[in-house]
Protein backbone atom coordinates (compact mmCIF):
# COMPACT_ATOMS: atom_id res chain seq x y z
CA UNK A 1 0.00 0.00 0.00
CA UNK A 2 2.40 2.05 0.60
CA UNK A 3 4.32 1.32 -2.65
CA UNK A 4 1.30 2.34 -4.16
CA UNK A 5 1.08 5.69 -2.33
CA UNK A 6 4.89 6.42 -3.25
CA UNK A 7 4.39 6.31 -6.63
CA UNK A 8 1.07 8.35 -6.80
CA UNK A 9 2.88 11.02 -5.34
CA UNK A 10 6.09 11.13 -7.35
CA UNK A 11 3.67 10.94 -10.42
CA UNK A 12 1.96 14.18 -8.84
CA UNK A 13 4.98 15.93 -8.19
CA UNK A 14 6.50 15.29 -11.82
CA UNK A 15 2.88 16.37 -13.26
CA UNK A 16 3.19 19.52 -11.29
CA UNK A 17 6.81 19.78 -12.27
CA UNK A 18 5.51 19.88 -16.20
CA UNK A 19 2.84 21.71 -16.26
CA UNK A 20 4.99 24.28 -14.57
CA UNK A 21 7.74 23.98 -16.78
CA UNK A 22 5.59 24.21 -19.73
CA UNK A 23 4.42 27.53 -18.59
CA UNK A 24 7.88 28.51 -17.99
CA UNK A 25 8.22 27.03 -21.88
CA UNK A 26 5.63 29.04 -22.84
CA UNK A 27 7.03 32.52 -21.24
CA UNK A 28 10.33 31.83 -23.50
CA UNK A 29 8.43 31.12 -26.55
CA UNK A 30 6.84 34.43 -26.26
CA UNK A 31 9.74 36.50 -25.17
CA UNK A 32 11.53 34.46 -28.05
CA UNK A 33 8.93 36.29 -30.14
CA UNK A 34 10.00 39.96 -29.51
CA UNK A 35 13.33 38.97 -30.45
CA UNK A 36 12.30 37.07 -33.57
CA UNK A 37 9.58 40.51 -34.41
CA UNK A 38 12.70 42.84 -34.17
CA UNK A 39 14.81 40.26 -36.65
CA UNK A 40 11.26 40.96 -38.74
CA UNK A 41 11.51 44.67 -38.33
CA UNK A 42 14.93 44.67 -39.20
CA UNK A 43 14.52 42.54 -42.28
CA UNK A 44 11.76 44.56 -43.10
CA UNK A 45 9.38 41.19 -43.53
CA UNK A 46 5.49 42.10 -45.02
CA UNK A 47 2.90 42.39 -42.49
CA UNK A 48 1.69 39.57 -43.21
CA UNK A 49 4.84 37.62 -41.37
CA UNK A 50 5.00 39.70 -38.63
CA UNK A 51 1.86 39.29 -37.84
CA UNK A 52 2.14 35.29 -37.66
CA UNK A 53 5.81 35.88 -35.34
CA UNK A 54 3.02 38.03 -33.33
CA UNK A 55 0.13 35.41 -33.15
CA UNK A 56 2.76 32.76 -31.74
CA UNK A 57 3.85 35.09 -29.20
CA UNK A 58 0.32 36.54 -28.19
CA UNK A 59 -0.90 32.63 -28.19
CA UNK A 60 2.17 31.78 -25.65
CA UNK A 61 1.93 34.50 -23.27
CA UNK A 62 -1.88 34.28 -22.65
CA UNK A 63 -1.00 30.51 -22.13
CA UNK A 64 1.72 31.69 -19.81
CA UNK A 65 -1.15 34.08 -17.89
CA UNK A 66 -3.39 31.40 -17.41
CA UNK A 67 -1.04 29.58 -15.11
CA UNK A 68 -1.47 30.21 -11.23
CA UNK A 69 2.46 31.37 -10.81
CA UNK A 70 3.39 32.98 -14.23
CA UNK A 71 0.34 35.16 -14.33
CA UNK A 72 1.45 37.10 -11.55
CA UNK A 73 4.81 37.61 -13.14
CA UNK A 74 5.03 41.03 -14.78
CA UNK A 75 7.09 39.85 -17.88
CA UNK A 76 4.01 37.96 -19.13
CA UNK A 77 1.64 41.04 -18.97
CA UNK A 78 4.77 43.21 -20.21
CA UNK A 79 5.02 40.96 -23.24
CA UNK A 80 1.48 40.21 -23.63
CA UNK A 81 1.31 44.57 -24.10
CA UNK A 82 4.07 44.72 -26.26
CA UNK A 83 2.98 41.98 -29.13
CA UNK A 84 -0.92 42.88 -28.70
CA UNK A 85 0.19 46.77 -29.12
CA UNK A 86 2.17 46.03 -32.28
CA UNK A 87 -0.63 44.03 -33.93
CA UNK A 88 -3.12 46.83 -33.12
CA UNK A 89 -0.74 49.25 -35.78
CA UNK A 90 0.05 46.57 -38.16
CA UNK A 91 -3.49 45.14 -38.39
CA UNK A 92 -5.61 46.20 -41.68
CA UNK A 93 -8.54 44.74 -40.24
CA UNK A 94 -10.13 47.53 -38.12
CA UNK A 95 -12.47 45.16 -35.87
CA UNK A 96 -9.17 42.84 -35.18
CA UNK A 97 -6.59 46.42 -34.71
CA UNK A 98 -9.54 47.61 -32.00
CA UNK A 99 -9.24 44.13 -30.57
CA UNK A 100 -5.72 44.03 -30.05
CA UNK A 101 -5.54 47.62 -28.71
CA UNK A 102 -8.03 46.87 -26.01
CA UNK A 103 -5.87 43.89 -25.07
CA UNK A 104 -2.81 45.92 -24.64
CA UNK A 105 -4.74 48.38 -23.10
CA UNK A 106 -5.80 45.50 -20.84
CA UNK A 107 -2.19 44.00 -20.32
CA UNK A 108 0.03 47.16 -19.92
CA UNK A 109 -2.60 48.37 -16.79
CA UNK A 110 -1.95 44.60 -15.21
CA UNK A 111 2.38 45.01 -16.07
CA UNK A 112 2.05 48.37 -14.73
CA UNK A 113 0.43 47.00 -11.39
CA UNK A 114 2.57 43.97 -10.86
CA UNK A 115 6.07 45.35 -12.21
CA UNK A 116 7.18 46.57 -8.93
CA UNK A 117 10.85 47.43 -9.39
CA UNK A 118 10.38 48.52 -13.27
CA UNK A 119 12.42 45.77 -14.54
CA UNK A 120 10.13 45.53 -18.16
CA UNK A 121 9.84 48.93 -18.24
CA UNK A 122 11.35 49.13 -21.54
CA UNK A 123 8.55 46.51 -23.08
CA UNK A 124 5.87 48.56 -21.10
CA UNK A 125 6.99 52.18 -22.68
CA UNK A 126 7.03 50.66 -26.10
CA UNK A 127 3.71 48.92 -25.85
CA UNK A 128 2.40 52.56 -24.39
CA UNK A 129 4.01 53.99 -27.33
CA UNK A 130 2.59 51.84 -29.91
CA UNK A 131 -1.27 52.07 -28.52
CA UNK A 132 -1.02 55.79 -28.70
CA UNK A 133 -0.02 55.44 -32.87
CA UNK A 134 -3.54 53.69 -32.43
CA UNK A 135 -4.96 56.24 -30.55
CA UNK A 136 -3.82 58.75 -32.68
CA UNK A 137 -5.27 57.02 -35.78
CA UNK A 138 -8.52 56.98 -34.19
CA UNK A 139 -8.67 60.19 -33.11
CA UNK A 140 -7.25 61.71 -36.87
CA UNK A 141 -10.33 59.53 -38.43
CA UNK A 142 -12.98 60.75 -35.74
CA UNK A 143 -11.55 64.01 -36.98
CA UNK A 144 -12.16 63.35 -40.65
CA UNK A 145 -15.87 62.21 -39.89
CA UNK A 146 -16.20 65.78 -38.30
CA UNK A 147 -16.74 63.42 -34.63
CA UNK A 148 -15.02 66.13 -33.19
CA UNK A 149 -15.61 65.09 -29.41
CA UNK A 150 -14.14 61.66 -30.01
CA UNK A 151 -11.52 63.36 -31.70
CA UNK A 152 -10.18 65.00 -28.93
CA UNK A 153 -10.53 62.44 -26.59
CA UNK A 154 -7.97 60.41 -28.32
CA UNK A 155 -6.08 63.27 -29.34
CA UNK A 156 -5.69 64.91 -25.70
CA UNK A 157 -4.24 61.75 -24.29
CA UNK A 158 -1.69 61.41 -27.53
CA UNK A 159 -0.54 65.25 -26.93
CA UNK A 160 -0.37 64.36 -23.18
CA UNK A 161 1.70 61.31 -23.58
CA UNK A 162 4.07 63.25 -26.88
CA UNK A 163 3.37 67.41 -25.45
CA UNK A 164 6.51 67.98 -27.71
CA UNK A 165 4.47 67.53 -30.69
CA UNK A 166 3.32 70.10 -32.17
CA UNK A 167 1.11 68.97 -34.76
CA UNK A 168 -0.64 66.55 -31.67
CA UNK A 169 -1.20 69.53 -29.94
CA UNK A 170 -2.16 71.59 -32.79
CA UNK A 171 -4.87 68.73 -33.87
CA UNK A 172 -6.08 68.51 -30.11
CA UNK A 173 -6.69 72.25 -29.83
CA UNK A 174 -8.44 72.55 -33.10
CA UNK A 175 -11.04 69.43 -31.90
CA UNK A 176 -11.56 71.26 -28.70
CA UNK A 177 -12.44 74.50 -30.40
CA UNK A 178 -14.81 72.30 -32.92
CA UNK A 179 -16.86 71.05 -29.77
CA UNK A 180 -15.98 75.05 -28.09
CA UNK A 181 -14.10 73.51 -25.58
CA UNK A 182 -12.09 76.74 -25.56
CA UNK A 183 -10.32 76.57 -22.34
CA UNK A 184 -9.31 73.29 -23.56
CA UNK A 185 -7.83 74.48 -26.73
CA UNK A 186 -6.20 77.67 -25.55
CA UNK A 187 -4.21 74.42 -23.55
CA UNK A 188 -2.80 72.52 -26.75
CA UNK A 189 -2.89 75.70 -28.47
CA UNK A 190 -0.18 77.26 -25.89
CA UNK A 191 1.65 73.95 -25.66
CA UNK A 192 2.31 74.08 -29.59
CA UNK A 193 3.48 77.12 -29.23
CA UNK A 194 5.37 77.16 -26.20
CA UNK A 195 7.23 74.18 -28.37
CA UNK A 196 8.36 76.48 -31.37
CA UNK A 197 5.24 76.53 -34.07
CA UNK A 198 4.95 79.85 -35.82
CA UNK A 199 2.22 79.57 -38.13
CA UNK A 200 0.27 82.41 -37.97
CA UNK A 201 -3.64 80.58 -37.51
CA UNK A 202 -2.27 79.15 -34.51
CA UNK A 203 -1.56 82.98 -33.08
CA UNK A 204 -4.83 84.10 -34.47
CA UNK A 205 -6.90 80.68 -33.00
CA UNK A 206 -5.52 82.06 -29.59
CA UNK A 207 -6.45 85.40 -29.70
CA UNK A 208 -9.94 85.23 -31.30
CA UNK A 209 -10.50 83.11 -28.50
CA UNK A 210 -8.92 85.12 -25.71
CA UNK A 211 -11.55 88.03 -27.52
CA UNK A 212 -14.39 85.62 -27.47
CA UNK A 213 -13.32 85.09 -23.46
CA UNK A 214 -13.19 89.54 -23.32
CA UNK A 215 -9.21 89.06 -22.37
CA UNK A 216 -8.32 91.81 -24.69
CA UNK A 217 -4.63 92.32 -23.86
CA UNK A 218 -3.89 88.83 -23.79
CA UNK A 219 -5.56 88.50 -27.55
CA UNK A 220 -2.85 91.40 -28.32
CA UNK A 221 -0.09 90.13 -26.56
CA UNK A 222 -1.00 86.48 -28.85
CA UNK A 223 -1.33 88.45 -32.13
CA UNK A 224 2.50 90.51 -30.92
CA UNK A 225 3.99 87.03 -30.64
CA UNK A 226 2.54 86.11 -33.88
CA UNK A 227 4.47 88.88 -35.53
CA UNK A 228 7.58 88.57 -33.62
CA UNK A 229 7.87 85.08 -35.66
CA UNK A 230 6.20 85.86 -39.11
CA UNK A 231 7.11 89.51 -39.45
CA UNK A 232 4.86 91.75 -41.30
CA UNK A 233 2.11 88.72 -42.05
CA UNK A 234 -1.00 90.33 -43.76
CA UNK A 235 -3.58 88.14 -41.83
CA UNK A 236 -1.97 88.34 -38.41
CA UNK A 237 -0.93 92.68 -39.28
CA UNK A 238 -4.79 92.71 -40.00
CA UNK A 239 -6.03 91.13 -37.06
CA UNK A 240 -3.85 93.29 -34.86
CA UNK A 241 -4.79 96.60 -36.38
CA UNK A 242 -8.27 95.76 -35.79
CA UNK A 243 -7.78 94.57 -32.18
CA UNK A 244 -6.16 97.95 -31.40
CA UNK A 245 -9.26 99.85 -33.13
CA UNK A 246 -11.55 97.61 -31.37
CA UNK A 247 -10.16 98.68 -27.88
CA UNK A 248 -9.41 102.53 -28.61
CA UNK A 249 -5.94 101.66 -29.23
CA UNK A 250 -5.66 104.07 -32.13
CA UNK A 251 -2.14 105.36 -31.45
CA UNK A 252 -0.59 101.85 -31.70
CA UNK A 253 -2.77 101.21 -34.52
CA UNK A 254 -1.42 103.88 -36.33
CA UNK A 255 2.60 103.17 -35.72
CA UNK A 256 1.62 99.73 -36.66
CA UNK A 257 0.12 100.92 -39.84
CA UNK A 258 2.56 103.55 -40.49
CA UNK A 259 5.40 100.98 -40.16
CA UNK A 260 3.30 98.20 -42.23
CA UNK A 261 3.14 100.61 -45.49
CA UNK A 262 6.32 100.61 -45.58
CA UNK A 263 6.86 97.57 -46.37
CA UNK A 264 3.54 96.64 -47.93
CA UNK A 265 3.10 99.52 -50.25
CA UNK A 266 0.30 97.35 -52.38
CA UNK A 267 -2.28 96.85 -49.19
CA UNK A 268 -5.25 98.50 -49.65
CA UNK A 269 -6.66 98.01 -46.14
CA UNK A 270 -3.41 99.83 -44.62
CA UNK A 271 -4.30 102.85 -46.33
CA UNK A 272 -8.19 102.50 -46.21
CA UNK A 273 -7.20 101.85 -42.10
CA UNK A 274 -4.59 105.16 -42.39
CA UNK A 275 -7.23 107.06 -43.98
CA UNK A 276 -10.09 106.61 -40.96
CA UNK A 277 -7.47 107.24 -38.47
CA UNK A 278 -6.91 110.69 -39.91
CA UNK A 279 -10.52 111.33 -40.98
CA UNK A 280 -11.36 110.94 -37.23
CA UNK A 281 -8.70 112.95 -36.25
CA UNK A 282 -10.06 115.86 -38.94
CA UNK A 283 -7.24 115.64 -41.22
CA UNK A 284 -9.17 115.38 -44.35
CA UNK A 285 -6.55 115.90 -46.54
CA UNK A 286 -4.21 113.04 -45.25
CA UNK A 287 -7.32 111.04 -45.28
CA UNK A 288 -8.04 111.63 -48.62
CA UNK A 289 -4.91 110.96 -50.07
CA UNK A 290 -4.92 107.92 -48.18
CA UNK A 291 -8.35 106.78 -49.49
CA UNK A 292 -7.04 107.90 -53.44
CA UNK A 293 -4.11 105.27 -52.39
CA UNK A 294 -6.46 102.28 -51.37
CA UNK A 295 -8.55 103.09 -54.92
CA UNK A 296 -5.44 103.47 -56.94
CA UNK A 297 -4.93 99.39 -55.71
CA UNK A 298 -8.62 98.84 -56.26
CA UNK A 299 -10.91 101.43 -57.67
CA UNK A 300 -14.23 99.33 -56.97
CA UNK A 301 -13.14 99.73 -53.23
CA UNK A 302 -16.51 100.21 -51.37
CA UNK A 303 -15.53 101.16 -48.03
CA UNK A 304 -12.99 103.84 -49.66
CA UNK A 305 -15.05 105.38 -51.90
CA UNK A 306 -17.65 105.39 -49.59
CA UNK A 307 -15.47 107.28 -46.66
CA UNK A 308 -13.61 109.38 -49.80
CA UNK A 309 -17.09 110.33 -50.46
CA UNK A 310 -17.53 111.64 -46.44
CA UNK A 311 -13.87 113.39 -46.62
CA UNK A 312 -15.48 115.37 -49.33
CA UNK A 313 -18.55 116.37 -48.35
CA UNK A 314 -16.54 116.96 -44.61
CA UNK A 315 -14.64 119.80 -46.45
CA UNK A 316 -17.12 121.18 -47.98
CA UNK A 317 -18.79 122.26 -45.10
CA UNK A 318 -15.71 123.00 -43.80
CA UNK A 319 -15.08 125.57 -46.56
CA UNK A 320 -18.21 127.91 -45.82
CA UNK A 321 -17.26 128.54 -42.21
CA UNK A 322 -14.56 130.77 -43.52
CA UNK A 323 -17.14 132.87 -45.28
CA UNK A 324 -14.27 134.45 -47.94
CA UNK A 325 -14.86 134.73 -51.27
CA UNK A 326 -13.45 131.36 -51.90
CA UNK A 327 -15.67 129.20 -49.72
CA UNK A 328 -18.54 128.77 -52.92
CA UNK A 329 -16.12 127.87 -55.20
CA UNK A 330 -14.76 124.80 -52.71
CA UNK A 331 -17.88 124.03 -51.17
CA UNK A 332 -19.02 123.23 -55.34
CA UNK A 333 -15.98 121.38 -55.77
CA UNK A 334 -16.22 119.18 -52.60
CA UNK A 335 -19.67 118.67 -53.56
CA UNK A 336 -18.98 117.07 -56.45
CA UNK A 337 -16.14 115.05 -55.70
CA UNK A 338 -18.56 113.52 -53.11
CA UNK A 339 -21.01 113.31 -55.77
CA UNK A 340 -18.62 110.88 -58.17
CA UNK A 341 -17.26 109.55 -55.60
CA UNK A 342 -20.45 108.33 -54.23
CA UNK A 343 -22.67 107.54 -57.35
CA UNK A 344 -19.20 105.18 -57.72
CA UNK A 345 -19.96 103.57 -54.16
CA UNK A 346 -23.68 103.08 -55.32
CA UNK A 347 -22.61 101.40 -58.14
CA UNK A 348 -20.30 98.83 -56.91
CA UNK A 349 -23.51 98.48 -53.80
CA UNK A 350 -26.91 99.80 -55.00
CA UNK A 351 -28.17 97.96 -51.52
CA UNK A 352 -26.51 100.44 -49.62
CA UNK A 353 -28.66 102.90 -47.61
CA UNK A 354 -26.01 105.15 -46.30
CA UNK A 355 -24.18 105.59 -49.42
CA UNK A 356 -28.18 106.71 -50.97
CA UNK A 357 -29.22 108.50 -48.17
CA UNK A 358 -25.80 110.93 -48.37
CA UNK A 359 -26.48 111.34 -52.30
CA UNK A 360 -30.21 112.11 -51.38
CA UNK A 361 -28.46 114.91 -49.11
CA UNK A 362 -25.89 116.49 -51.85
CA UNK A 363 -28.85 116.06 -54.50
CA UNK A 364 -31.00 117.94 -52.11
CA UNK A 365 -28.68 120.96 -51.55
CA UNK A 366 -28.30 120.97 -55.83
CA UNK A 367 -31.68 121.13 -55.97
CA UNK A 368 -31.73 118.12 -58.39
CA UNK A 369 -35.37 116.87 -57.18
CA UNK A 370 -35.43 114.49 -59.95
CA UNK A 371 -32.36 112.87 -58.40
CA UNK A 372 -34.36 112.67 -54.75
CA UNK A 373 -37.15 111.59 -56.00
CA UNK A 374 -35.74 108.56 -58.04
CA UNK A 375 -33.06 108.04 -54.84
CA UNK A 376 -36.13 108.12 -52.27
CA UNK A 377 -37.60 105.62 -54.54
CA UNK A 378 -34.79 103.17 -54.02
CA UNK A 379 -34.89 103.83 -50.37
CA UNK A 380 -38.82 102.37 -50.37
CA UNK A 381 -37.79 99.37 -51.76
CA UNK A 382 -34.91 98.15 -49.64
Amino acid sequence: MSKISFVFGLFLVSASYNTAFAQKSQLQIARNSVGKLQVAINAKQDAGKQLGVLGEGIKAAEAAQSDKKTRRWPETWAIKAYLSSYVSIIETNEGNADRYYNLALQAIDSAKRLDKFQANQNLISAAAYNVNIRKQKKGSDAYVKGDFAAAYESLREVSDFLPKDTTLAVNTALSAQNIQEYDKALVYFKRAKDNGVKNPIIFQNMAHIYTSKFEHELAIRTLEDGIKVNPYNVFLTNDYINLLLDNEKYPEAMRVIESTIKVESNNKLLYFLYGYLQQNKANNSTAELAYNKALAIDENYFDALYQLGLVYINSANESLKSGNSESTPKFISYINRAEIALLQAHEVNQNDKSTVQLLIEIYTRKQRLDKVQELRGKLEEF
